[in-house]
């Protein structure tokens, strides 16, 4: 049995189209990158975009980048 590291939330380099954001949150639920954007611009779309366009710079601030 081998002991594995716990998971985190990093921004990633390689699958990024604006920060990384939602593709680490995507490699941290181990889901497609294209499910996490799709459902982030529709919850931003339904939410007058404001509130969405906020959590993301957040997240953006807060979350580490992956290191190379």
């Amino acid at each position: 049995m081998e002991i594995q590291a716990p998971k985190r939330l990093i921004r990633t380099s390689n699958d990024k189209l604006l920060a990384g954001v939602c593709g680490g949150l995507a490699n941290y639920l181990d889901i497609d990158p294209t499910i996490i954007r799709l459902l982030y611009v529709l919850a931003s779309f339904f939410t007058a975009v404001f509130p969405g366009v906020l959590i993301y710079l957040i997240m953006w601030i807060i979350v580490p980048k992956e290191k190379n």
